[in-house]
């Protein structure tokens, strides 16, 4: 299930909620005050690149080759 992220309209808290696209968005309640008023804000997706558990560790470069290319299309171009 994915995970939407609400604004409270009463005391201005922001709270995670899991749950399916097209459930009902009125039952969803602020954990800080109990109110039913909130907004629903965007966020961004968490993309996965890899099996890497760092992103930061990952290699996004293609092998090179003597000739200046990218190796007979290992960059995807060719």
């Amino acid at each position: 299930m994915p995970i939407y992220d609400y604004r409270c309209d009463s005391c201005g808290s922001t709270y995670d909620v899991f749950h399916k696209v097209r459930e009902v968005e009125d039952d969803i309640i602020c954990p800080s005050c109990n109110s039913a008023k909130h907004t629903r804000l965007l966020s961004a997706p968490n993309v996965s690149m890899g099996s890497s558990s760092s992103s930061s560790s990952m290699d996004f470069s293609a092998p090179s080759c003597e000739s200046g290319g990218c190796c007979g299309g290992s960059c995807g171009i060719n």
